[in-house]
């Protein structure tokens, strides 16, 4: 991607991620799907001024939603466990 600032769309905020960023200094977040391990771990060091050590990424796929008699589906997305090796990231301050 040619752009950093549409690498990272925002926080995955659940208590799995919670209990990872408390254990293990592990930080979850929604990326853009085209974004590979290089540029998500350039985002996340730019942006919040960390030093990222280990970056892996999971492709969710969309679940399928029913109103009425229509079938519809969510969007795919993308989300990447971030491993610190200094610094700490606090969404709730940081944004």
């Amino acid at each position: 991607m040619n752009n950093l600032y549409g690498v990272i769309k925002g926080p995955c905020l659940t208590e799995k991620g919670d209990q990872l960023q408390e254990n293990y200094g592990t930080v979850v977040v929604k990326v853009d799907t085209k974004a590979n391990k290089k540029e998500i771990k350039e985002a996340v060091e730019q942006f919040f001024n960390v030093k990222v050590s280990n970056v892996r990424t999971v492709n969710v796929h969309g679940k399928q939603k029913r109103v009425g008699r229509n079938i519809g589906r969510t969007s795919d997305w993308k989300k990447a466990y971030i491993t610190l090796s200094e610094g700490k990231i606090n969404f709730l301050e940081d944004l």
